[in-house]
């Protein structure tokens, strides 16, 4: 059987946790973010995964998504669900999303979790520019079959997210 899924609006964010929660489902699975900036409306889907195990053998899962516009903060679940602190964490390094309300008991906040100290950037949105990319050709630069040197002048392909040669050390 599918997990259900239920789309709320982000301020709706908490109470519909809370109302799953009520319902059985109250076993936290996951949280995490997609990015969206380049989608109509722009933004953030979030993403909390949720599991019924009141019966063995029968869980329910429920996906509970919301769409969160670019630069606008996600209420904190910490309240809801205690084990949601690392994740919320993560999700605030990784895509830049800030979170109010956060409190997992340490009054430390929204602190690094992942990232090396002094990393700058948000690694999993889809305008952050990967350096391996610029430094290695990427594989889909030529067709397959081609050779490997100077063939017939095709210009060269970069994957996503890769900015114009002027960029990076020299």
């Amino acid at each position: 059987m599918a997990d259900e899924r239920r789309v709320v609006d982000p301020e709706e964010w908490v109470a519909a946790a809370t109302a799953a929660r009520a319902e059985g489902y109250a076993y936290f699975d996951w949280l995490t973010a997609v990015d969206q900036t380049d989608a109509e409306p722009a933004g953030f889907d979030i993403v909390c995964h949720l599991f019924d195990i009141r019966r063995p053998g029968a869980l329910r899962g429920l996906l509970l998504t919301t769409r969160l516009p670019a630069g606008r903060p996600l209420p904190s679940l910490t309240a809801v669900f205690a084990g949601c602190a690392w994740h919320e964490r993560e999700t605030h390094e990784m895509f830049g999303i800030d979170v109010t309300g956060f409190d997992d008991g340490s009054e430390l906040g929204l602190r690094p979790l992942l990232l090396p100290d002094g990393f700058e950037g948000t690694p999993l949105r889809k305008d952050f520019v990967l350096a391996a990319r610029v430094s290695k050709d990427w594989p889909g630069a030529k067709e397959p079959g081609q050779p490997h040197g100077g063939g017939p002048g095709r210009r060269k392909m970069q994957p996503p997210g890769v900015p114009d040669p002027e960029w990076g050390p020299r």
